[in-house]
């Protein structure tokens, strides 16, 4: 269902950068063209849910998220995990290779089927935020909700259903609008696509609208001090945003008090990157 990079990663093939740099430094001139076409070929010829959660933006997104959770200092290995709008499970193996016990759900049929291909080891199972299942009461030391609470129409009652399955940390990782205020910023998605909302309906909510949602049900919420190397995770709030690409922050919500350099009460207008 979930974790698409935005929407225009549904509607055309990315371009790439003729600047292509292998493991041996950048790829000649020549070759170039022929690597692109390859790569668009590729990715044209994937069928299923696999195709929209394989673009060029989309693999290096997440390679920026990533990096950016794995500097972060968060306790995270050997946790019972419940991933959350996990698409095609790309951020699932980081759990994984860190010997959490990861139940891993989506909210789409397709992309479970596909999860359950990749990862049949593990615990999978359908489970749509803005429908929840509420039989489904088990309880995990943490949330990974990253990149899914800006695909929901009803983000409130999500962090609600989420925080009730959570005794430990919430990670949460999504689309902003800018603003002071608290707002939620509905925002229309094609729900055609595999990597947006279900309901055809997502949002755009501010970051102070998240993090007193999140207050609502954890005694510590936190930023993070920086953001990943990544265009759309702006460093300097104070400035308006670009036109184009998307708007992104990270949080984190905890039971208990996180002593680290990495995460920060307030909401900061100056982050560095990491």
């Amino acid at each position: 269902m979930f974790r698409g990079s935005g929407s225009s990663a549904y509607t055309r093939l990315p371009a790439v950068d003729n600047r292509i740099v292998s493991a041996f430094g950048p790829v000649p001139g020549r070759l170039a063209g022929a690597v692109r076409v390859r790569g668009a070929v590729g990715l044209q010829r994937l069928r299923g849910p696999r195709a929209a959660f394989r673009s060029e933006s989309y693999v290096r997104l997440n390679q920026r998220r990533q990096e950016h959770l794995a500097a972060l200092g968060l306790p995270l290995a050997g946790r019972s995990v419940l991933e959350v709008g996990a698409g095609v499970g790309d951020h699932t193996s980081f759990l994984l290779d860190r010997e959490c016990r990861v139940t891993v759900t989506d909210g789409r049929p397709a992309n479970v089927e596909e999860l359950r291909r990749r990862f049949g080891g593990e615990s999978v199972r359908l489970l749509d935020l803005d429908r929840p299942d509420p039989s489904f009461d088990e309880s995990f030391e943490i949330v990974y909700c990253y990149g899914t609470l800006y695909h929901l129409s009803r983000p409130a009652e999500a962090i609600d259903y989420l925080a009730a399955r959570c005794n430990g940390m919430m990670l949460v990782e999504t689309c902003v609008s800018i603003g002071d205020h608290e707002a939620i910023n509905p925002e229309r998605e094609p729900a055609s696509s595999a990597s947006q909302a279900t309901s055809g309906l997502g949002c755009r909510p501010t970051r102070p609208w998240v993090r007193n949602r999140l207050r609502m049900y954890f005694p510590h919420v936190y930023a993070t001090t920086t953001q990943p190397w990544h265009e759309e995770f702006p460093t300097d709030w104070t400035q308006a945003p670009k036109p184009g690409p998307l708007t992104r922050s990270i949080f984190v919500a905890s039971r208990a008090p996180l002593a680290l350099p990495s995460l920060t009460d307030d909401l900061p207008q100056i982050q560095s990157r990491a």
